[in-house]
C-alpha cells in the first residue's frame, strides 16, 4: 500500500505535489490546510485522512476536521496530528507510524520501533526549507518512509 503524505499547504496546492501523490492508495494531510478546495483536490486522487493544524483553527470550514486521527494500512496503525509535541507519550501498541507537520522541516526517524515522519511543507516556502511531500510504503508489518523534494522549475 502506498500512502501519500502532505502538510502545511497553507492554501497553496502545487501541481508538483499533486503529481507526486498521484497513484497513492490513500493520502494523509497533516494540517495547516488553508482552504477546503485543497481537500477536495486531494480526494480526487485517493481517500483522504486529514487533521487540523494550528492555522486552521479559526476557519469555519475546518470546524469538523479533527486535531488527531488514526488510520489503518493493513496491519499497521498510523497516528496523525499536526504538532509533534501533541503526540501522546503512550501510543496504542499497533501504532507503527506517527505523521506530523507544523515545522515545515521534512524529517523521518525511528523512536522505539515507531517511524516518526514529517513530510515537510508543500505550500509556500518558509525560510530556505525545501518544498516536499512524503510517501509511506506499507507491506504487511514493514513500513518505509520516503521524502520527496518537489522540483519547482
Amino acid at each position: 500500500m502506498k500512502i501519500g503524505l502532505i502538510s502545511d499547504t497553507h492554501g497553496l496546492l502545487r501541481p508538483q505535489a499533486l503529481e507526486a501523490l498521484h497513484g497513492c492508495d490513500h493520502i494523509v494531510h497533516a494540517g495547516d490546510i488553508g482552504k477546503p478546495e485543497i481537500l477536495e483536490a486531494l480526494r480526487l486522487i485517493a481517500p483522504l485522512t486529514v487533521v487540523r493544524g494550528n492555522n486552521d483553527k479559526d476557519d469555519a470550514w475546518a470546524a469538523d476536521v479533527p486535531f488527531e486521527a488514526t488510520l489503518r494500512a493493513g496491519e499497521v496503525a498510523i497516528y496523525v496530528t499536526h504538532i509533534l509535541a501533541d503526540v501522546p507519550k503512550m501510543l496504542a501498541q499497533d501504532v507503527r507510524v506517527v505523521v506530523t507537520g507544523h515545522s515545515h522541516k521534512p524529517l523521518q526517524q525511528h523512536r522505539d520501533g515507531v517511524l516518526f515522519i514529517n513530510p515537510g511543507s508543500a505550500g509556500p516556502r518558509r525560510f530556505k526549507l525545501p518544498i516536499t511531500v512524503g510517501v509511506l510504503h506499507v507491506e504487511g508489518m514493514a513500513v518505509r518512509g520516503e521524502l520527496i523534494e518537489l522540483s519547482l522549475t
